[in-house]
């Protein structure tokens, strides 16, 4: 089981950056995958970004390539979103998650409650 907790939104300009955290509660978070999903208003949940057990591979949505980076501190149970160049269309509540491994056999099984982020133009 692993519960986890999202930080780090706000409203920021149109260019900025901003940083959100999740914790992860448990002594299992370097056995999950972690991910980054988005949701915007009249929209469905879009994938964001993700980042193996170790760190070492990360995978990243179109939309936010070059500008988005995935971190994890293992030793934290801490999974990063380092968010630079913030464009309006970026404003979304933004969600971690978790999942075992990759491949369609393995759902995100936990979700965070969700930090909502605004970008203003």
């Amino acid at each position: 089981q692993l519960q986890l907790v999202e930080s780090g939104g706000g409203l920021v300009q149109d260019g900025g950056s901003l940083r959100l955290s999740c914790a992860a509660s448990g002594r299992t978070f370097s056995t999950y995958i972690m991910g980054w999903f988005r949701q915007a208003p009249g929209k469905e949940r879009e994938f964001v970004g993700d980042i193996s057990w170790s760190g070492s591979t990360r995978n990243y949505a179109d939309s936010v390539k070059g500008r988005f980076t995935t971190s994890r501190d293992n030793a934290k149970n801490t999974v990063y979103l380092q968010m630079n160049s913030l464009k309006p269309e970026d404003t979304a509540v933004y969600y971690c998650a978790a999942k075992k491994s990759y491949g369609s056999r393995y759902e995100w099984d936990y979700w965070g409650q969700g930090t909502q982020v605004t970008v203003s133009s």
